[in-house]
């Protein structure tokens, strides 16, 4: 009976612990890494004053996050990413090209916070600033400014152990810009993108 009753005590102890450990919440760090595809909506306006159509094509790269849970239920986490190259298509031809850097803040909110559940779901509302580098226009100077916008995220964690979990993730990013060709304004590009990512969180 006696060594009945330790036997229980140690497994209640062990499980308690186990729980204890999976209970992600306030004050953890983290970080989720995993391949991203930037998926621009499918109208991207126009230039030159309706001349040409412009439509922005999707692209794939690595992609990070850091994050850090203020409360069981709040957190905050800051997406970045290698650059995006994406093709740009003006009347259906590839006739430019952009690379871009989307730094990304969230305010998040884990409504499973602090409990035992594996699944934990959260979403985000935030801030979106996009970088334009190396842009190119076939007989052209191509020029597109830096954005700032607004942004959302839904994602979920499927926890494995203390330390590690699955992790997937979607974000929609307002980003627009105002295109120049040989310095002159010739109109502005809503790019708009989802950006799913599917990889692994880390907690620290």
């Amino acid at each position: 009976m006696r060594r009945t009753l330790i036997s229980t005590l140690i497994v209640a102890t062990g499980l308690a612990a186990s729980s204890q450990v999976l209970a992600y919440g306030a004050g953890d760090i983290y970080t989720r890494v995993g391949v991203a595809k930037v998926a621009p909506k499918s109208d991207n306006g126009d230039l030159a004053s309706g001349t040409y159509e412009v439509d922005v094509q999707d692209d794939n790269g690595f992609a990070f996050t850091l994050g850090y849970r203020f409360t069981d239920k709040l957190g905050m986490e800051l997406l970045a990413a290698e650059p995006f190259e994406h093709d740009i298509q003006l009347n259906g031809a590839n006739l430019a090209s952009t690379k871009h850097l989307p730094p990304t803040l969230t305010l998040q909110y884990y409504p499973l916070g602090g409990t035992q559940a594996r699944v934990q779901p959260y979403a985000g509302v935030g801030v979106n600033y996009t970088h334009f580098s190396d842009e190119h226009i076939d007989g052209g100077d191509l020029e597109l400014e830096d954005s700032w916008g607004a942004a959302a995220q839904l994602g979920v964690d499927l926890l494995i152990d203390e330390h590690w979990a699955l992790n997937a993730a979607a974000w929609y990013l307002d980003i627009d810009t105002d295109a120049e060709l040989g310095g002159t304004d010739i109109g502005n590009v809503e790019i708009d993108p989802l950006v799913v990512m599917g990889g692994i969180s880390f907690r620290f």
